[in-house]
């Protein structure tokens, strides 16, 4: 499927994932609004307990929103390569040296439904701008509730618990990577669990950070 729905992002005409305007994958406003970001350190208010230093390429709106949610929901696989240099640039920011990136598992249910792992995708793409290897080193432990809706705490409480590590990661220096930050608490569950595996986490890096009003 996955193959399929790259193929179709090539021949089918397309509006811009950033603003709908007709344009193949990006219209040049949208092109030169990701090449202004400038990714940094970002900190949810409140700020969650165990949240690792974290980094994101720009805020979750306009342009970086609609490519988001292309690549995730409207399964326009060809975003992942911009998507993937600001992820890797997010990473740059945090300036942590030779790291595996780690992405937050997605529900299997979501990986069935979109007929691809938006996450690993992202992950192994900006592992690859930055010369770094990616691998998929946390699966779920049980189930967990939608988090739409829920407040901080009901998000930190339905994710506690809710990953492990497949190994034994005894000193492996990692960085958690995902598409958004919110409330950070999936970064804590993530990086509770790699630490928990033995991993040594030095940060976490997403495309984008929600701007909480």
């Amino acid at each position: 499927m996955a193959l399929l729905t790259d193929l179709l992002d090539l021949v089918l005409p397309q509006l811009c994932a950033g603003c709908e305007q007709p344009a193949r994958l990006l219209c040049p406003g949208c092109r030169q609004a990701l090449a202004d970001l400038r990714p940094g350190r970002t900190e949810p208010d409140p700020f969650p307990p165990g949240l690792p230093r974290t980094c994101a390429a720009g805020p979750y709106d306009g342009a970086l929103r609609g490519l988001l949610l292309g690549h995730k929901e409207r399964g326009r696989l060809a975003l992942a390569r911009p998507l993937g240099e600001l992820l890797g640039a997010a990473v740059g920011a945090l300036r942590a040296g030779e790291v595996v990136l780690v992405p937050v598992p997605s529900a299997r249910a979501a990986v069935r439904a979109r007929g691809h792992d938006h996450a690993l995708r992202l992950a192994r793409a900006a592992a690859a701008t930055r010369g770094l290897r990616a691998a998929p080193l946390l699966v779920p432990a049980r189930a967990v509730a939608d988090q739409s809706g829920l407040s901080t705490q009901g998000r930190a409480a339905n994710l506690a618990g809710a990953l492990r590590a497949r190994s034994d990661l005894a000193g492996l220096p990692v960085v958690v990577v995902d598409d958004v930050v919110t409330t950070g608490a999936t970064l804590v569950e993530a990086a509770r669990a790699l630490r928990e595996g033995g991993a040594r986490v030095r940060g976490a890096a997403v495309v984008a950070a929600t701007q909480r009003r």
